[in-house]
């Protein structure tokens, strides 16, 4: 599947989606890209990036990974989902690259790094996750 055909069945799929404007940059069978726009709805007190924010492009990012690997398995479902908070995003689009791990036939295992555009070395956060597979 390619990147909008993978966001276009998020969006279906996950109306949340589309409150976030998800938008899926790449697609491959190892990894993703992900990026959801910066606005203002999305800053807690303090002037950061929601938390929740982060975890939904996170997860995202997983799932068009799983999208992209195994084409339309819409009920592949997140089975658990680890997040560590490294450092305080900047007020830019938020931006999510997901790899593969390891892949059976009944989950997926990935990561994540999250990074405010223009500074990919710098991570504000690290998720890893499980994804279910459907049999």
């Amino acid at each position: 599947m390619s990147a909008h055909q993978v966001q276009q069945l998020i969006r279906q799929g996950v109306p949340q989606a589309d409150d976030l404007d998800l938008r899926i940059e790449e697609v491959s069978e190892q990894h993703s890209l992900a990026r959801v726009p910066f606005h203002s709805r999305l800053i807690r007190p303090g002037g950061t990036l929601s938390g929740p924010t982060l975890m939904a492009l996170g997860d995202a990012a997983m799932y068009a990974l799983v999208l992209g690997r195994l084409g339309p398995a819409e009920m592949a479902v997140t089975s658990n989902l680890n997040i560590n908070f490294l450092s305080r995003p900047q007020p830019v689009d938020l931006m999510a690259k997901a790899t593969l791990l390891r892949m059976t036939r009944r989950q997926a295992v990935c990561e994540v790094g999250l990074y405010s555009a223009g500074r990919p070395d710098e991570l504000v956060a690290h998720v890893t996750g499980t994804y279910a597979l459907p049999q």
